[in-house]
């Protein structure tokens, strides 16, 4: 067979691997590079800290451009108007009359934005050990390609709006959570609001989720997921929609990369990869 179709420990036969993933009989670097392999712990652990020390340390060099950043954000306000989808400020104001409402929304987009990442790449780490390459893949390159947003386009969240009359809930409600508010305002770059990566972090988990997770409540769940971040960026005076709308391209752009990488979508690879083979014992030395 020209195929070679990969088979779990229970002895249940999976698909197999793309042509192209598989490289001309899996030989030669590029061939070994693509291929789905076991992902080693240590590795992985290195691997995130250190791209996300660079990804916070990039983001937060780009020069904030104050100026620029308040235009852009009139821009696309008006924008919104045109469209007569400027929700920001009646949502904001909604939230903000519930104070446990506001408060927790808080918590939420200062926690769970990484908890539930982090989580999601565990999980894919146990269980799916041959898909957690490609979508790992896909989380970077999404984060990534948003550098070249904050750069290009920086632009003010509603909530630093001159006389745009939003809430920062953050500093009304004296919480903590957004390095872009308080205290912590001078640690982060306060003008690089689009993309979202709440919203490409946030969907990318809830498809990850959703593709893979073998209970219906959880598929569900990683639906709801992205949704409700978006209330949540919306409700803060984080992010205009518009932004999630940047969140939602950058990831399509990390699913792109991934497939023609991989040859196909994280979730239609194999759940496990097989384990190495063991080296064949040479000739036997002749007695003497």
């Amino acid at each position: 067979m020209s195929d070679s179709a990969v088979t779990d420990p229970e002895g249940r036969e999976r698909a197999p691997l793309p042509g192209n993933v598989r490289g001309r009989d899996g030989h030669g670097p590029l061939g070994r590079l693509r291929r789905p392999r076991r992902p080693r712990l240590w590795f992985e652990v290195l691997l995130i800290a250190v791209s996300y020390w660079t990804y916070s340390l990039i983001r937060n060099a780009v020069p904030e451009q104050r100026a620029e950043a308040l235009r852009n954000a009139d821009a696309v306000w008006r924008f919104e108007h045109r469209l007569g989808l400027a929700v920001e400020q009646s949502v904001n104001h909604a939230a903000n009359a519930d104070s446990w409402l506001i408060i927790g929304m808080n918590y939420y987009y200062a926690t769970l934005h990484f908890v539930i990442t982090l989580g999601v790449l565990v999980w894919l780490y146990r269980r799916h050990p041959g898909r957690y390459a490609a979508a790992r893949l896909v989380l970077f390159a999404t984060t990534g390609v948003a550098l070249a947003g904050y750069y290009l386009f920086p632009l003010a969240p509603p909530r630093l709006m001159r006389g745009g009359r939003f809430v920062d809930t953050v500093m009304v409600h004296h919480t903590w959570g957004s390095m872009a508010s308080g205290d912590l305002k001078h640690m982060s770059n306060q003008y690089a609001a689009m993309p979202s990566m709440h919203i490409g972090w946030s969907l990318w988990c809830g498809l990850t989720v959703f593709a893979l997770a073998s209970v219906p409540w959880a598929r569900v769940l990683g639906l709801l997921y992205p949704l409700l971040t978006l209330l949540v960026i919306v409700a803060t005076a984080n992010h205009f929609w518009l932004d999630a709308v940047g969140g939602v391209l950058c990831l399509a752009f990390g699913f792109a990369v991934a497939r023609l990488w991989y040859g196909g979508m994280p979730h239609a690879l194999p759940r496990r990869v097989p384990e190495p083979a063991a080296p064949r014992p040479g000739p036997a030395a002749p007695p003497v």
